[in-house]
């Protein structure tokens, strides 16, 4: 299948920091330059008129406000679970959020964090999975050294600290325990972002038969010499200003070409990676919603509902 670019127009008002701040950031949280360095290139636009304080309430993360679903919600039942990862760090630990009017076995969705362990805004993102009528499952990567340690910039560190193929093996574990839960109806989904979107291309190509369909936002592909094997339905969200991952696709769409995959890919003007995460100013809320209507749409597609 063709990539198909977003065809509808960007209203979103920017807030007016200059893209290199972004672009910055973006080196930041990925781990290509330390926080002095961050810190340093962002002191340089004061000569343009911008304080510290602004700039980094714009780049840095605010979950307090947003939380679109409550835990409270009651349509919805959280709680955590625990499952067997033998060959990753030995247990798992994930958020399980059900949908309160569920009867019997429904379609099942994996939500993948980013690279920073379970924050509050993908347990948000599980919750909107389960008003959506799915179960879904937000595993934490950093539970072996005591979970998501309440900041994004603790987290990431921790998760960089790790072994990067027990961490892999922890998620196929994940999938693989939630494909067989006993509300699970067999039908695998997956949704993630940033390393969670490369998370979701790397499920799709290492455990072809257990995905069923798989939503990377923003994520690298999988490894070249297993891109072959995918055969699950792929919807790529990429931003246009994403130019890190972006580079990624060409090879990428290629190779899923070459694997004759069931793929779309969707291209969002004008907006930075991260744009679905709405606790940062990279948030692009019309592209957003968007995106998150076209994820639910497509699992819908392939997964069926309760």
């Amino acid at each position: 299948m063709n990539s198909m670019p977003t065809s509808e127009p960007n209203t979103t008002a920017h807030h007016p920091i200059p893209q290199e701040a972004f672009d910055w950031y973006d080196e930041y949280a990925h781990g290509v330059i330390d926080r002095r360095t961050f810190m340093n290139r962002l002191s340089t636009l004061a000569a343009t008129g911008f304080t510290m304080s602004v700039l980094l309430a714009t780049l840095m993360p605010d979950y307090a406000n947003a939380e679109l679903v409550s835990f409270n919600d009651p349509e919805i039942k959280p709680r955590y679970m625990v499952f067997p990862s033998p060959d990753g760090h030995g247990e798992g630990r994930g958020y399980l959020v059900v949908p309160t009017a569920l009867k019997g076995k429904a379609p099942v969705v994996l939500v993948v964090h980013e690279n920073r362990g379970l924050n509050p805004y993908i347990k948000d993102v599980a919750r909107r999975v389960a008003k959506a009528g799915f179960v879904a499952f937000a595993p934490d990567a950093l539970h072996s050294r005591g979970g998501y340690p309440g900041n994004d910039d603790d987290g990431r560190a921790v998760q960089s600290s790790m072994d990067k193929v027990k961490i892999e093996q922890d998620f196929v574990a994940a999938a693989k325990f939630l494909r067989s839960h006993e509300l699970s109806n067999g039908k695998l989904g997956a949704v993630g972002f940033c390393f969670g979107g490369y998370i979701v291309n790397m499920l799709a190509a290492v455990i072809p038969d257990t995905l069923s369909a798989g939503v990377p936002f923003y994520g690298t592909p999988a490894a070249k010499e297993l891109r072959k094997n995918i055969k699950a339905p792929l919807l790529v969200q990429l931003a246009e200003l994403d130019k890190r991952v972006n580079d990624t696709w060409p090879e990428y769409e290629a190779d899923l070409k070459a694997a004759k995959a069931n793929y779309t890919m969707q291209m969002y003007p004008k907006c930075n990676h991260g744009f679905h995460n709405d606790s940062t100013g990279r948030y692009d809320e019309k592209n957003a919603q968007l995106a998150w209507e076209r994820t639910v749409a497509f699992f819908k597609q392939h997964l069926g509902q309760a």
